[in-house]
């Protein structure tokens, strides 16, 4: 049953999947490509500063050389203080004064001296020349020394970062908000779905489903579905696209051929007996088996039945249901050939009450919606008997003709549901995905087989489960 659509389905399913997977392979390699060059622009940021630490390292050892030769050079000083403070003997009566020269290699001759005895020996603090060495190495040439280190030490370059660095820095920042989300989805193992990763894909079912006699608005109400289920959704980790595909047309699926459902069993079980249900639609669609079907279905739940001929238009009306009655061992209320419809099922109602029968199941005349005549007595049977439903009775293989029917049938006499007939042997599923969305109402059975048994509850979730289980 729906083999064709369940194909397409399933088709649209792996169509998607393969997208995305080719999709996750791209993305693996430019996230791969990325990273490699994240890495090297991260070991060309390591070497720059590298570098920039060995030049402060040269520059600090320069500053400890400075202060080295300024402690020094004050310590010279200092002693060659201290000579010049204690003196050479002075010559008697005035003689003359030595040269220049010879002064000055005196003074250097006496410094070495002193500064070979301060190296050996331990000067006492409390000696006035100890204490003239000591403030003499306190002079303003070592402070300026000092100050020139200091000023060395801080005039170090900073390291400059590396342009590559700087302009990978850059363009991340630069790049959107939807390449860093599909950045981080791929990193954790997700794959963002977009729409072109479904236009296409998307555009094949529509053909498929229009191809299956879905009707157009229920075509396209499946695909919003699924893009609003879909794009900009992430698939998990552990999560298959193909189930990620499967939940949105389950959903889509769902939407359209739920509407209108109510519990039939429930409403039959609570309504006041008898219930008198009338079931209309055009000539040769199975209204008469479907009503003997139905027979079966409710003595098989505890019901009592009764059959009435509302087809008193047809020649061999009364013979075809009464041959389903005997089958059944059913009771059959009929009238002449050419008598009224309405009278025929009103005494079938009466029969249900004075015998306790729990529901009447009343047939009427094949019709088109355009069929003046054949639609008012639809509305005769209504003001006369006041049915509890009105189910339209199609073939599931009729397609969008169907569809078509049941909205004109709906719009004339307002119907209650819908009844699917040869549904085994229709493939693609067009009428029983789209009645519902269309009119409004719920497809409530669907006929299976030739067998009184042959007939099924239309359940929405089973009949999704159905389509979008695996192919074997």
């Amino acid at each position: 049953m729906f083999d064709g659509l369940k194909k397409k389905l399933n088709s649209f399913r792996k169509d998607v999947e393969e997208t995305a997977e080719e999709k996750a392979e791209a993305e693996g390699v430019e996230a791969e490509t990325e990273a490699a060059e994240g890495d090297a622009a991260a070991a060309e940021g390591d070497a720059a500063a590298a570098e920039a630490d060995s030049a402060a390292a040269e520059a600090d050892s320069a500053a400890a050389e400075a202060d080295s030769a300024a402690t020094a050079d004050a310590s010279a000083d200092a002693v060659a203080d201290t000579a010049s403070d204690s003196g050479q003997p002075a010559t008697e009566n005035g003689a003359a004064e030595t040269s220049e020269p010879d002064r000055a290699s005196t003074q250097q001759a006496s410094a070495d001296s002193v500064a070979d005895a301060t190296e050996t020996a331990e000067v006492d603090e409390s000696t006035p020349s100890a204490q003239a060495a000591t403030t003499g190495a306190e002079t303003p040439e070592a402070d300026a020394a000092e100050a020139v280190a200091d000023s060395s030490s801080e005039s170090t370059p900073e390291p400059v970062p590396d342009e590559s660095v700087v302009e990978d820095q850059q363009e991340e920042e630069n790049s959107g908000p939807g390449r860093l989300k599909r950045a981080a989805a791929f990193a954790t193992g997700r794959i963002i779905i977009e729409e072109e990763d479904l236009e296409q894909p998307l555009w094949q079912l529509e053909m498929a489903l229009l191809q299956s006699d879905v009707e157009m608005g229920v075509a396209e109400q499946m695909l919003d579905t699924i893009r609003e289920k879909m794009l900009g959704t992430t698939r998990k980790q552990v999560q298959t696209t193909a189930q990620l595909v499967e939940e949105a047309l389950h959903d889509a699926l769902l939407d359209v051929i739920s509407v209108g459902q109510f519990d039939f069993d429930q409403r039959i079980a609570e309504a006041d007996k008898p219930v008198t249900i009338i079931f209309t639609g055009v000539n040769g669609v199975g209204k008469t088996t479907s009503i003997a079907k139905l027979s079966e279905y409710f003595e098989k739940q505890g019901y009592s039945t009764v059959l009435a001929n509302g087809d008193t238009y047809r020649a061999g009306a009364n013979e075809q249901i009464r041959k389903h009655a005997e089958n059944l061992d059913r009771k059959l209320i009929a009238h002449e050939q050419g008598g009224d419809p309405a009278a025929v099922i009103y005494d079938a109602v009466e029969y249900a009450e004075a015998h306790d029968i729990d529901i009447v199941l009343g047939d009427t005349a094949g019709r088109l919606h355009t069929s003046n005549d054949l639609m008012a007595q639809l509305e005769k049977i209504d003001r006369v008997v006041g049915p509890d439903m009105t189910l339209f009775v199609d073939e599931a293989v009729a397609g969008q003709d169907a569809v078509q029917r049941a909205s004109k049938f709906n719009e004339t006499a307002e119907i209650d549901g819908a009844i699917l007939t040869k549904a085994d042997a229709d493939s693609s599923g067009g009428a029983a995905i789209s009645i519902a969305y269309v009119t409004g109402k719920p497809i409530l059975f669907l006929g299976t087989g030739q067998e009184y048994d042959d007939v099924e509850r239309f359940i929405p979730e089973e009949l999704v489960a159905s389509l979008l289980e695996d192919e074997e």
